[in-house]
């Protein structure tokens, strides 16, 4: 244990990280048992897994967040032991996390220095003169003085980045970092790696994008279930052979994992649902507009999605219209029936049946500390005659959705905050179905969600189609959009740019539409 993994390494590459037989145990659970995975300099190693195969908990250890229960880390042949995200961007290596860690009231470069120790005053010169160097080398665009509240999510990444740069790391790692991306942001960012490549670093990309895998790596390495499941080269495999190492061979998806049904269903004669002109600022005095006479319907039967950057009012979009948040002026109509300034309990009193899947799983669709039984009655506890709480029924509508779901869990008492993302969303997907909705909001059902249970997702969201129902499905996915959605609405700063149907649509139109460039004047349908 005390020499380094001898692996060979691709090429004739020297290993720039080593992590020997890695365990990492939560209680009973573990999430990282004898991993072994090992990057090259000048590599870029995509790391897959469905959820709770131990992926971020691995990456999560090589970052120093996570002090492992056994095994060892080598970094350019030298034995290291992380206690600290300090001690590993000291011996290299820096993560970039899905979420990102910046201070949004300070600028760029404030960010970027953040943590540097040295004197106690920051010498700004020196420091964006070090930046400028690094944006440089690697054909980056930074903005060292502006505000990070005031940048597209595309900036915030590159600032992360760079700040993992200036540390400087030779082995970086990113956690799904083309998730909330366009396709000429990703072909950016894909362009910087690859120069980071050709300088000798080793990248490790944690995704769930199989043919980005294909696109940008050198080799994969496939966990399942906390242990090594393979390593291969990425010209010698394929998105199938992959998806079989993720799920073992005698997993159920596999075979439908490069191909999303876009199923029929009869469309309803009239909208569900009719926005006209609606608006929305950031305050009541008046703030930065953040939609703009807003104007579409949703049908029943149909999927409409919403494609556009982060930030762009999608999140607004929906609380507008589930009573969460009062819109400054518009209409907004449910089978002709004006709901715009209700609240949730006022829609539901007068019988309109909506449901809203929010993009903040445990902040605000679901309660982390309390069990799935609670969680399910929280959508329904009013609806007893008396003044007591049904748990009965609570329990059987809990067990019915962890068992039509698949939902993985010890028992229906288990706390949702110990569960994993997947079956966290599982939980809140399926709650908002059981109650047989007419209209169905969903906000990235599928962010963080291994191709498995993204694959369950889609299903779910067909079947209601199905069923009638009328789903505004906001992703961040333009390949998923393509395929599942009947019509697609791309929305930019607040304003609907286009609305165009699915099957005709294209990556490239859509990711212009949502930077701001609309070709030719024309009205969203």
């Amino acid at each position: 244990m005390d020499e380094p993994w001898t692996a060979s390494p691709p090429g004739d590459t020297a290993p720039a990280v080593e992590m020997r037989r890695i365990s990492k145990f939560f209680g009973p659970v573990r999430a990282n048992e004898d991993v072994e995975l090992l990057a090259a300099r000048g590599e870029i190693l995509a790391l897959l897994g469905e959820n709770g195969s131990g992926k971020s908990t691995l990456m999560n250890i090589l970052a120093g967040l996570y002090i492992p229960d056994g095994g060892s880390i080598f970094v350019d042949g030298e034995r290291k032991s992380f206690r600290s995200p300090y001690d590993a961007i000291a011996a290299g290596v820096g993560m970039v996390h899905q979420h990102f860690k910046l201070i949004p009231v300070m600028s760029a470069w404030e960010n970027i220095s953040l943590g540097e120790r040295g004197t106690f005053f920051l010498d700004a010169k020196r420091i964006k003169s070090g930046i400028a160097g690094i944006t440089e080398r690697f054909g980056l665009a930074v903005d060292t003085d502006k505000k990070v509240y005031d940048m597209p999510v595309g900036e915030k990444q590159t600032v992360e980045i760079v700040k993992v740069l200036y540390r400087g790391v030779r082995v970086l790692v990113l956690d799904e970092p083309t998730a909330v991306l366009t396709p000429q942001e990703t072909a950016g960012l894909f362009a910087m790696l690859r120069r980071m490549k050709a300088e000798g670093r080793a990248i490790i990309i944690i995704t769930h994008k199989l043919q980005e895998v294909m696109e940008i790596s050198d080799r994969v390495t496939v966990l399942r279930k906390g242990k090594n499941a393979g390593t291969v080269k990425t010209a010698e495999t394929s998105p199938q052979a992959l998806a079989e190492l993720m799920v073992g061979s005698g997993g159920s998806w596999p075979g439908a994992v490069m191909k999303i049904r876009r199923v029929e269903a009869e469309r309803s004669a009239e909208p569900l649902l009719r926005v006209r002109d609606l608006s929305f600022s950031a305050s009541a005095s008046g703030g930065p507009q953040i939609i703009n006479t807003m104007s579409f319907d949703v049908y029943g039967g149909e999927i409409l999605g919403v494609a556009g950057i982060a930030g762009s009012g999608q999140k607004e979009l929906c609380e507008i219209i589930t009573g969460l948040v009062r819109a400054d002026s518009g209409s907004v109509r449910f089978l002709g029936e004006e709901i715009l300034g209700l609240s949730p309990r006022l829609i539901k009193d007068r019988g309109i049946s909506v449901s809203f899947v929010p993009e903040d799983r445990l902040g605000m669709g679901l309660v982390g500390g309390m069990s799935i039984t609670d969680n399910v009655l929280l959508k329904s506890y009013d609806s007893g005659r008396g003044i007591l709480v049904d748990r009965a029924r609570g329990r059987e509508r809990a067990e019915k959705i962890v068992e039509r779901y698949g939902v993985v869990t010890p028992s229906i008492r288990h706390q949702v905050k110990k569960l994993s993302g997947g079956n966290i969303q599982k939980v809140l997907l399926g709650r908002e179905i059981e109650t047989l909705p007419r209209l169905l909001i969903t906000a990235y059902p599928v962010r963080g969600l291994d191709i498995g249970a993204s694959m369950s997702v889609y299903a779910m969201l067909n079947e209601q189609k199905k069923r009638g129902v009328g789903i505004l499905f906001i992703g961040e996915d333009l390949d998923v959009l393509l395929e599942l959605c009947d019509r697609i609405m791309v929305i930019h700063a607040g304003t609907v740019m286009d609305t165009m149907d699915g099957p005709g649509a294209t990556r490239e139109g859509l990711g212009l539409l949502m930077l701001g460039h609309r070709p030719t004047p024309q009205a969203a349908r």
